[in-house]
């Protein structure tokens, strides 16, 4: 990820695709378990407002932690990139969670008995 501002963005756009799949599928689907979509709502509201809130972070040393500029930019370098794959991975499985929510509340169809 280039900066922060650009992975607060991407979160907010796919929580907004989610909840407005989730809103066409309320309005258009027949048969559709509302009360859940809802819920699904509800959850990828709080993701993107959790997830926001922990995409910003500082590195919690300084230059003189280190015995040289280079250590430390290769140290913080390595935070961020660990707490941002952390965010991604800790995102990525909400979303799942989310979706089988999503896919739980479409109705199966009858089998046609033979």
């Amino acid at each position: 990820m280039a900066n922060k501002r650009n992975l607060k963005k991407q979160v907010k756009y796919l929580c907004g695709d989610m909840a407005s799949e989730c809103i066409l599928a309320i309005e258009l689907a027949p048969n559709l378990d509302k009360e859940k979509m809802e819920d699904a709502i509800g959850q990828i509201a709080k993701l993107q407002f959790s997830t926001i809130g922990h995409i910003t972070f500082s590195f919690d040393k300084s230059p003189r932690d280190f015995t040289s500029r280079k250590e430390y930019r290769h140290a913080r370098k390595e935070y961020f990139k660990k707490a941002y794959s952390s965010i991604i991975k800790e995102f990525n499985a909400k979303v799942d969670e989310i979706l089988k929510t999503m896919n739980s509340a479409i109705p199966t169809p009858k089998k046609a008995e033979a």
